[in-house]
């Protein structure tokens, strides 16, 4: 979300890339996909590539019997396409998201420049995200969405929308679980309509759904101290 906003706000062409994207079982495919990217990126520049989940493309280089080669040709590709990216006049700007930055590589540090730890959603995000996420209906029960923000103080954008989500299914079980106990079928016209969330649904939700950063919280701050780019508002 947040990468989107920056494509958007600076109105660059934005480029969503994943670690399927680029990882091929085929030899010598990932280094093209690679350079592909780069180039489609400087033709359409200004542009944005944004890199999810970076860890899990190029994670910390091991020995060099322990690391697959076409790990090491895809990491290494990736690195020159993005010295090359200083020697153009094409504005291409890389961004990359990860939950686990200890794990990055050393030379792909130097190249992100900038490394900014973005925090847990304040009260005012989580309201906003559950108002998007969870909206009232009329006709139905109000969403406690206060309550939700202070039973959600810790939780990240991914655990909330987890939340959300799960409570979301609830009324869809409830209508699987008549279906099922019916033997014979059901005419299209007598389905049962799917109810609306109800708090109870949103109370389950909250009790199967625990907040996950906290499972990091220490290593995030220690390497925000040691690398990361302190940004005053």
């Amino acid at each position: 979300m947040l990468a989107k906003a920056v494509a958007t706000e600076c109105k660059t062409t934005f480029f969503n890339i994943s670690a399927s994207s680029i990882v091929s079982k085929w030899r010598g495919d990932s280094e093209k996909l690679v350079k592909v990217l780069f180039e489609l990126a400087r033709h359409h520049a200004p542009s944005t590539i944004f890199l999810d989940e970076i860890d899990a493309i190029i994670s910390q280089r091991g020995e060099a019997r322990s690391e697959h080669e076409a790990s090491r040709r895809l990491k290494t590709e990736l690195l020159i396409q993005m010295d090359g990216l200083t020697k153009t006049d094409e504005l291409v700007f890389v961004l990359a998201a990860t939950n686990l930055p200890w794990e990055l590589d050393a030379a792909m540090l130097r190249r992100l420049e900038k490394r900014i730890l973005v925090p847990l959603p304040e009260p005012d995000a989580r309201h906003a995200m559950f108002e998007e996420l969870l909206p009232y209906t009329p006709g139905t029960m109000e969403i406690p969405y206060d309550v939700l923000v202070e039973k959600t103080e810790g939780y990240s954008g991914s655990d909330i929308r987890l939340v959300c989500k799960e409570a979301a299914m609830q009324p869809l079980r409830r209508v699987m679980a008549v279906l099922e106990g019916r033997k014979e079928e059901v005419p299209e016209g007598e389905l049962p309509e799917v109810g609306p969330v109800t708090t109870e649904d949103i109370e389950l939700a909250l009790r199967n759904t625990r907040p996950s950063a906290h499972l990091h919280a220490h290593r995030y701050e220690k390497f925000n101290q040691d690398y990361g780019s302190h940004v005053h508002g």
